[in-house]
C-alpha cells in the first residue's frame, strides 16, 4: 500500500467519527445540521471523485512526475525538513490560485461547483469533491515540479493540504481569534461557501488565509449577515452525474447557441454566469434571489432507512474497490466502478421520488444477488468464498423482495404498475 492509500485508509474512519461527533453536538445544541439525503449526496460525490481518481493518476501524478524528472531546475532532497515545509507552503500558494481561478474562470468553475452545491454546511460537505477536477487542475502545480519538489513530497503535502481543510467545514466551531487572521478556519470558510453578496468569491486559502489578505480576497464573517449556502444556480438534485455535469452542459448549450465564434470560446473562459448577449436574450434565465428554503424532497422513514442501509453497503464495496486497484485488470475496474456509480445514481433518484428508480433499484438488487453466485467472484475478488457469495446474494435478494412493500409504504400506492 502506497503512502497516499495509507493516509486515506487511516483518515476515512476518522472522518466518519468526526461527522458523528458533529451530529451529536448539533443535536445537543438543538441545531439542524444534517439531512440524510444531503449527506448521502455529498459523501456519494466524494466516492465518485475517488473512483475517478483511480483512472486519472496519469494526469494528477504522472504528468507531474515526468516534469519533475525532465524539466526540474533543481533536484531537491526528499529527506530535508526545509524542503517539506517549503513544498507545503508552495503547494498551498498554488492551491490558492487554482481555487481562485475555479471561481473566476467558467470551465474551472464547472469542476469546482460540485463542492459548493450543498445547501447545508457540515463535515460531510468537505467530502463533496469534484470528479472532473483532475482534467485541468494539475496545471497549477507544475511550478513545484519545475522547482524540483520530489514526487513523493508533492503527493504527501497535497494530501496534508486537503486533509487540513476537512475540519473547517462546520458551523459548530465559532470564531478563533488570532487563528482566523492567519489560517483558513471554520469562520473564514463559512464565508467562502456563502452566496450572500458580501461573501461571494472570497477566502480561497487552503491552509493559510494570509494569501487572501495579501491578494485582496479576504472577507470576515459578519454575524449581522449570516452565510446562506449553496450556489446561485441551485442544483436541486441528488444525482451525482448531473452534479458533475450541470455547468458543463449549460455552458455547452450557450456555446452552441452563440452566433459569434468568439463568444463560443468566451463562454468557457469568462467568469461563471457570463452569457453572450444574443444567447441571454433568446434564452433568459431568472435573476438570482436569496433562497428561502432548501431542496428537500419528502422521504419516509422506511425509504430513508433503506437508502442509508444500501449506501452503507455501497461504501463497503468502495473500500474493497480501492483495495484491489493495483491487482485487478482495467476492464474489471471499469465494470466495478460503473456498478458503484449506477448505485449512487439510483439511490439519488429514490431520494428524489423518481418512479423509475424503483425498477432500476430492483434490477440492481437482482443483479447483485445473481452475480456472486453465478460467477463465484465479486468483481475483483477471485474464487469468492461460498459463504461470502451467499451473504451477498441474501442481502441483495432480500432487498429486492422488500422493494414492492417499500414502494407502497413510501408512495401510499397499491398499484405498483403506475
Amino acid at each position: 500500500m502506497n503512502t497516499q492509500e495509507l493516509i486515506i485508509t487511516w483518515a476515512t474512519p476518522v472522518f466518519f467519527l468526526l461527522i458523528g461527533i458533529e451530529l451529536l453536538v448539533a443535536r445537543l445544541r438543538g441545531r439542524d445540521a444534517y439531512a440524510s439525503n444531503d449527506a448521502v449526496n455529498s459523501i456519494g460525490l466524494g466516492v465518485v471523485s475517488q473512483l475517478v481518481a483511480v483512472f486519472t493518476k496519469l494526469l494528477t501524478i504522472g504528468i507531474y512526475a515526468w516534469c519533475a524528472e525532465h524539466l526540474a531546475l533543481f533536484h531537491l532532497p526528499a529527506d530535508s525538513v526545509p524542503v517539506w515545509v517549503g513544498a507545503l507552503l508552495a503547494y498551498d500558494f498554488c492551491y490558492y490560485w487554482l481555487h481562485r481561478m475555479g471561481h473566476e474562470v467558467n470551465i474551472l468553475w464547472a469542476a469546482h461547483v460540485v463542492h459548493h452545491q450543498s445547501e447545508r454546511y457540515n463535515l460531510s460537505t468537505a467530502l463533496r469533491q469534484t470528479g472532473s477536477g483532475p482534467l485541468l487542475g494539475w496545471i497549477f502545480y507544475l511550478p513545484l515540479a519545475i522547482v524540483g519538489v520530489p514526487v513523493q513530497v508533492f503527493v504527501v503535502v497535497a494530501l496534508v493540504d486537503l486533509l487540513y481543510q476537512f475540519w473547517v467545514h462546520t458551523e459548530q466551531i465559532g470564531r478563533l481569534g488570532w487563528f482566523d487572521r492567519v489560517f483558513c478556519s471554520p469562520s473564514n470558510h463559512r464565508a467562502h461557501h456563502a452566496v450572500n453578496d458580501r461573501y461571494l468569491d472570497r477566502n480561497y486559502g487552503g491552509i493559510l488565509i494570509l494569501w487572501d489578505r495579501l491578494f485582496g480576497s479576504f472577507v470576515e464573517e459578519n454575524d449581522a449577515d449570516p452565510p446562506v449556502y449553496g450556489t446561485r444556480s441551485p442544483l436541486r438534485s441528488w444525482n451525482p452525474l448531473w452534479a458533475n455535469a450541470e455547468v458543463y452542459w449549460r455552458s455547452a448549450q450557450d456555446a452552441w447557441h452563440a452566433r459569434r465564434r468568439r463568444d463560443k470560446l468566451l463562454v468557457w473562459i469568462k467568469p461563471p454566469g457570463w452569457r453572450p448577449a444574443d444567447v441571454a436574450a433568446r434564452f433568459p434565465r431568472p435573476d438570482f434571489a436569496m433562497p428561502t428554503e432548501r431542496y428537500d424532497p419528502p422521504m419516509g422513514v422506511a425509504l430513508k432507512s433503506y437508502v442509508l442501509l444500501q449506501f452503507a453497503l455501497l461504501l463497503g464495496m468502495v473500500t474493497q474497490f480501492l483495495g484491489i486497484t493495483e491487482s485487478t485488470d482495467l476492464a474489471t475496474l471499469l465494470l466495478y466502478a460503473a456498478w458503484l456509480l449506477a448505485g449512487l445514481c439510483v439511490l439519488g433518484a429514490l431520494m428524489e421520488g423518481r418512479r423509475w428508480a424503483w425498477w432500476a433499484e430492483g434490477l440492481r438488487m437482482l443483479a447483485g444477488a445473481a452475480l456472486p453466485l453465478a460467477s463465484g467472484r465479486w468483481f475483483g475478488v477471485a474464487h469468492l468464498d461460498v459463504r461470502i457469495a451467499l451473504a451477498f446474494a441474501l442481502v441483495f435478494g432480500a432487498s429486492a423482495l422488500a422493494l414492492p412493500w417499500l414502494r407502497v409504504a413510501s408512495t401510499g400506492r397499491a398499484n405498483l404498475a403506475g
